[in-house]
């Protein structure tokens, strides 16, 4: 089997990451037992293997915002365009998932409702209920995030998958084998409890409690299963 690419966007926490590990690396563990290349097109551009060299790419989080349009992005959008097209399966996730609405000719933008962070309850739309990878998710599940910025209008022919009262598109496929999720599958309580600890200071000043945040934080084994399912998706059609 060509490996399954993790192409690397962003870091998390720095004491987080120091003890635990980066976004790939929660990634590739909940992936399962799939093989499993990563890249960092940030520091390597040229990194990015052709389509026929990899089974599937996940693409993870960034701290940085898709508006920047920053070289390495563009590359990646460019790269990720191509990669659709060629059929092979994506997963991109929060900033992943803005970038690849952005890719296939959406818009990712700020939110207009500042911040969602924490364990959010998610619905599944009409078009999930035969979705390879949510149909057999709760018609709500609970999920981690943390985000400020959306993709506001999703790609030509896209399905929106799963949304909330917060976030309209928190899950969409294009065509057969692209997704994208707002949400974080690969966040676990210890990953988010430690978010809004880091953010706690500008979430009381724009008005939240992060106290009742963490309070309320709980397992979101429904969104986690979300990188298994897509690892066996790609394995099938391997």
């Amino acid at each position: 089997m060509l490996p399954l690419l993790i192409v690397k966007l962003g870091d998390t926490i720095p004491d987080l990451a120091a003890c635990r590990g980066g976004f790939e690396t929660w990634i590739a563990a909940a992936l399962g037992s799939a093989p499993v290349r990563i890249v960092d097109p940030r520091h390597d551009p040229q990194g990015l293997p052709g389509p026929a060299e990899i089974s599937a790419a996940v693409i993870t989080g960034s701290r940085s915002m898709v508006t920047d349009r920053a070289a390495w992005s563009e590359h990646t959008a460019r790269w990720l365009a191509g990669v659709v097209a060629a059929g092979k399966p994506v997963l991109g996730i929060c900033y992943g998932h803005q970038l690849l609405a952005h890719a296939l000719g959406g818009e990712a933008d700020w939110h207009p409702e500042g911040i969602e962070i924490g364990t959010v309850a998610v619905r599944k739309t009409p078009a999930a209920v035969a979705d390879p990878l949510f149909a057999e998710l709760p018609d709500v599940f609970h999920a981690q995030a943390v985000h400020r910025q959306t993709a506001v209008r999703l790609p030509p022919g896209a399905e929106c998958l799963a949304r909330n009262d917060f976030e309209p598109h928190h899950a969409f496929r294009f065509g057969e084998a692209a997704w994208g999720v707002q949400f974080h599958p690969e966040f676990d309580t210890v990953a988010m409890k430690c978010y809004i600890a880091q953010l706690s200071s500008r979430l009381r000043q724009g008005g939240a409690n992060p106290d009742a945040l963490t309070a309320a934080v709980t397992e979101t084994h429904a969104a986690t299963s979300l990188l298994r399912r897509f690892a066996d998706f790609v394995m099938e059609r391997t």
